[in-house]
This record gives structure tokens, sequence and C-alpha cells, in this order.
């Protein structure tokens, strides 16, 4: 989360726009930025079952990072001037790299809002999201701030979403699964197979396309570190 956010830094600073693809070292809850979290979960009793969390600095709901794919882009807002401007750019490089992997999705409809509070992430689309079969295969969600756009964006591998309910402290009502890549291939692609689809497309929209190096991404994160590795944070609602 520090390095999306330093990312923001330095697409306000550079004008340039980067697709960070990446997994995580362990299971791991990340909360949506208004999201309540205290009353519904307990850190010492998620410590024991051997997952952390983090609080996102975009919102959304509750999901986990395990077998998926997770993505940020960061752009000043220059490049997306509105937030269905943002969703549509990012949306049509998402829709290039699945076509890469042999996966056809559509886009939600608009439809309610969804709440900050609530089900699950992955237990229903927001408008715009992209679908498999009317269910959710991408969860995304924006942040706007201060000249710069981060969208992060979750890919399913396989749906271990209904963990999240026993994770909770309180009973949540059941949901119809998600959509996964296994479920659309099937078979579960390598999180490598996923990265370098993501990287096709991304060469398919620009010719521009060059590597940030990995210390330059971690000095932008040094600021932003202590804020999301804190509880203060994390456990913040």
């Amino acid at each position: 989360m520090a390095i999306d956010a330093g990312l923001m830094d330095r697409a306000r600073e550079t004008g340039e726009a980067v697709l960070r693809v990446y997994a995580w070292a362990e299971p791991t809850l990340s909360f949506g930025r208004n999201e309540l979290a205290r009353d519904r979960f307990s850190a010492v009793a998620l410590h024991r079952e051997g997952v952390s969390a983090v609080r996102r600095p975009t919102g959304g709901r509750v999901l986990l990072h395990d077998h998926e794919v997770t993505y940020s882009v960061t752009a000043p807002d220059s490049h997306a001037p509105t937030l269905a401007a943002g969703y549509l750019a990012i949306n049509r490089l998402l829709r290039r790299a699945l076509e890469h992997l042999g996966v056809a999705v559509d886009i939600a409809p608009a439809g309610r809002a969804i709440r900050p509070t609530g089900a699950p992430c992955f237990a229903e689309p927001s408008a715009g999201e992209l679908v498999v079969e009317g269910r959710k295969l991408v969860g995304s969600a924006q942040l706007r701030e201060r000249g710069a756009v981060l969208q992060h964006g979750s890919i399913l591998l396989a749906d271990d979403q209904p963990r999240i309910s026993k994770l909770s402290n309180s009973e949540t009502p059941p949901v119809a699964p998600a959509a996964t890549l296994r479920q659309a291939l099937g078979r579960t692609p390598s999180y490598d197979q996923v990265r370098d689809a993501l990287a096709a497309a991304l060469d398919d929209e620009s010719s521009r396309v060059s590597t940030l190096d990995a210390t330059i991404a971690g000095e932008y994160a040094g600021p932003h570190r202590a804020k999301f590795l804190g509880a203060e944070w994390t456990w913040r609602r």
C-alpha cells in the first residue's frame, strides 16, 4: 500500500503513469479506505489464522488476497479527467489482458450504489467492473487525490473469498460464488502468466512502455510506510 501511495506522488511529480502487478507474501485481508473493520474482525484472531490485514488508500469492501493477482495503476488525473474515464481506460487494458489469456468478460451495468460497508468485495459487482456471466472477476476501486489517480484491482485465480466470513467476528449472509480464471479457463493460470498478459496488453496499448526500477518505487514508498504498517490506520474504523 505504501508503494502505491508513493507511486501517486511520483505521478504528480513526473506526469507518468505506472502499472504495477504484484502478489502477497501471505494471505491478507485488505479493508477499503472507509470500511468498518474493528467490530467485524480481530487482529489477534487473524494472526492466529495466519492472515495479515491492511487498509487500502482506495475504497471498496474487504477482500482476501491469496489466490489472486493484484494490480494498481497510478497516473496524473489529466490522463483520466473523470472517475468514469479512468475506469474505461483501465478496463480496456484489463479486457485485452484477459483476452490474451483466453477469457471474454463483460462490463457490469449501472445498478444500485454499493456502500463501503456490507458484504465482501466479490459478493456483487459495482457498475463498470469486469464480470463473467454476471459474476465479478475483477474487483476494482479508485482514489482521486491532489491531481493524481490510483486504481487498485484484484483478479481472482480461484475463489477463496468465502473464507472472509469464517474470519469475521459476526455472521455474514452466504453469497454467490465469484467468477475466477480457474472457472473461466478450466485451469488455474500462474501468477506469471497473468502478469505477462497484463504486460502484453500494455505493449498493445502503447509503444512507449518502459520498466520502473523497484528501488525507485521503494524510495517513493518510504514516507508512507509508517502509516500503512501502523494499526492506527489499519484499524481506524
